[in-house]
């Protein structure tokens, strides 16, 4: 329950796409740039998906995944010693893409006071126009918060107050959970012109070792990543390209049953941890789950090397995502919820409650 990979096949009519087109030699060869197919498909997504018209090609660009494509935005857009804002706790990479680049970090955090959403009247209005841009990523890894559309509105009017981009991180609109419907930060008024997001297939369609990722918005920073791209890698392997096709233009219906098998996962285990006497953990969308140290524990390291040997659960430190992340621990919601069941019972067990 560690490490976020989903334990869901992906689905047949991809999976027919890529071994299709691997049966072509031409397939084999340097891609050297995106389908122009692929491209469309995503602009057709995006408003079909998302309600986001107005979405050209020229606005989108592949990568390998988010985690890439993080990693590198930074050198396409940043100068030695530029800052940038992270969410604290955060996926590692962002953390990362920050120090490639040489840039400075400034955190914003994410508390339970403000239900682990971005709190923009907080930041320092001083960092704010220092900084180049400020990522957001909702629903949100580790912490489990999803966006609303007041969130939104209110860090639109932040990046335009303080001539700010917003780098906005979409890996798990399809994993949200108790009626509300996942969305794009690019649906929402003005978005366009702060803003660009990377888009994931991986979790999704259960892609994950394909690495298939976009940078989708603003065409000025799309196309200072796409020139960097260009120089570090020879594009994306066409069967993948013809694989993410079919996800984008095929049915949902099987996405939508996993977004509620996931669902199950989720009150399973947090039914299960609250049970117990821990503190309900904070679970509305991703596959994770963000759960206090119970009993009143504060390292989480010590607690994960004590949960893996006295109940033989592994999960990740909470002190991995950044400063505000100790005192907690992020569970992944990749076994079925008869298993997780049994990890509740381990723990239970174990006495660590």
């Amino acid at each position: 329950m560690s490490v976020g990979t989903p334990d869901f096949k992906p689905y047949n009519h991809v999976v027919e796409a890529l071994t299709q087109a691997a049966q072509d030699p031409e397939m084999w060869k340097y891609a050297l740039r995106d389908l122009p197919e692929l491209k469309q498909a995503v602009c057709d997504y995006y408003e079909r998906r998302f309600g986001v018209s107005g979405i050209t090609p020229s606005m989108v660009q592949s990568c390998n995944g988010t985690q890439e494509g993080v990693g590198h935005l930074g050198l396409a857009l940043l100068d030695p010693g530029d800052t940038i804002l992270v969410p604290d706790p955060c996926y590692p990479v962002f953390e990362a893409g920050a120090k490639i680049a040489d840039a400075k970090l400034e955190y914003y955090p994410l508390v339970a006071e403000h239900n682990y959403l971005p709190y923009v009247a907080g930041i320092d209005p001083e960092v704010a126009d220092r900084a180049k841009y400020m990522i957001v990523s909702l629903p949100a890894n580790p912490v489990g918060s999803v966006g609303t559309p007041e969130i939104y509105e209110e860090i639109i009017a932040f990046a335009r107050e303080h001539d700010l981009l917003i780098v906005h991180d979409n890996a798990y609109s399809d994993i949200v959970f108790d009626g509300e419907p996942g969305g794009s930060f690019l649906q929402y008024p003005g978005a366009l012109e702060v803003g660009v997001e990377f888009f994931s297939l991986s979790k999704s369609f259960n892609v994950t070792g394909a690495r298939i990722g976009f940078l989708v918005g603003r065409e000025d920073v799309v196309s200072a990543f796409a020139k960097l791209r260009g120089q570090i890698d020879f594009g994306m392997f066409f069967p993948i390209q013809k694989a993410a096709i079919a996800c984008l233009n095929g049915p949902r219906d099987e996405v939508e049953a996993q977004r509620l098998k996931y669902q199950e996962r989720r009150d399973a285990l947090c039914d299960g941890l609250e049970g117990l006497g821990w503190e309900r953990p904070n679970a509305h969308g991703s596959m994770f789950v963000w759960a206090k140290l119970p009993g009143g524990r504060t390292d989480s390291m010590a607690f994960c090397e004590e949960l893996m040997e006295k109940a033989g659960v592994v999960v990740t430190p909470g002190a991995s995502f950044g400063p505000s992340g100790e005192g907690h621990v992020r569970m992944a919601l990749v076994l079925p919820p008869d298993q997780i069941a049994l990890a509740v019972e381990a723990i239970r067990e174990a006495g660590l409650y």
